[in-house]
């Protein structure tokens, strides 16, 4: 038996996620590490990780994952962090650097250009720095922290969430916390991994979390405490419901009719421990 290790996200969008394991006790349990989201799909790839905040396109391409159950990064109306930055009209685009920091996103914007925005567009991989990115190519797909500073009023801007749910009508849901089968046999079996991580979130989410988080990340990202506020309860959804199922189920069958992800395996989650009756 021994500590399983976490590979989270150094994302504003992934603090009320982590609230119990940097501010209670549940991070005495875990090995903690933060890194960007392709990093953290890549170390559970490797077996550097046993749980991690993946993105969701990442469940299509490493074995044996279960997902957490009803936890999500997800969005039902724009999501301010996931962005199409241009100099020029979206329709005039025909060259894309994409972020690579991402895997959903990347997908999520070749999806909308195959299917709604016109296909025939060149992409490449670059770092998110939105200025090398239009020096080479008429668009920069940004996402997380990078995102949320973008100066919107010089570009033309797409949220990628408000197109997907303009076009399907469902959530979509970026990134969910997962873990390698293996490593749910080599932990502590009296960890109840589903509640210690729903109940995170759930403290993470309370008035006086959101507060504080907005005090510490306001000021390294420029934003205010509002903004903050407003992007972590409006614009986020932290839930894995039946809507948003639905929606990651659409997302990977739309990737795969591309050829933008392989097919994925049927959605495997870690079940809740259930309560002894005396």
């Amino acid at each position: 038996m021994r500590k399983l290790r976490i590979s989270a996200i150094s994302y504003l969008n992934t603090a009320p996620l982590m609230w119990d394991f940097e501010h209670g006790e549940a991070g005495k349990s875990f090995e903690i590490t933060y890194t960007l989201p392709s990093a953290c799909a890549r170390a559970l790839a490797e077996g550097t990780a046993d749980i991690g905040i993946i993105p969701a396109a990442a469940y299509a391409q490493i074995p044996d994952l279960k997902i957490l159950p009803e936890l999500a990064i997800a969005s039902r109306r724009a999501v301010r962090s996931i962005l199409l930055v241009s100099r020029v009209p979206i329709r005039e685009i025909r060259s894309v650097a994409l972020d690579t920091s991402s895997m959903t996103s990347v997908a999520l914007t070749k999806i909308l250009f195959e299917k709604w925005l016109g296909g025939g567009r060149t992409f490449i991989s670059m770092a998110p720095e939105i200025e090398k990115m239009l020096a080479e190519c008429d668009a920069g797909l940004l996402i997380g922290d990078p995102a949320l500073q973008v100066d919107r009023s010089r570009y033309h801007t797409l949220d990628l969430a408000e197109e997907w749910i303009r076009y399907t009508g469902k959530p979509f849901v970026f990134a969910f916390w997962a873990v390698r089968g293996r490593a749910l046999q080599e932990g502590d079996p009296a960890l109840d991994l589903a509640t210690i991580f729903r109940e995170s979130r759930d403290h993470g989410l309370e008035p006086a979390s959101l507060d504080a988080i907005g005090r510490e990340w306001g000021p390294r990202l420029g934003l205010d405490k509002t903004e903050v506020h407003s992007y972590l309860t409006e614009n986020i959804h932290y839930g894995l419901d039946a809507a948003c199922i639905e929606g990651l189920q659409l997302f990977y069958r739309y990737a795969a009719d591309i050829g933008a992800l392989p097919k994925v395996p049927d959605l495997s989650f870690v079940e809740r421990e259930k309560p002894v009756l005396l």
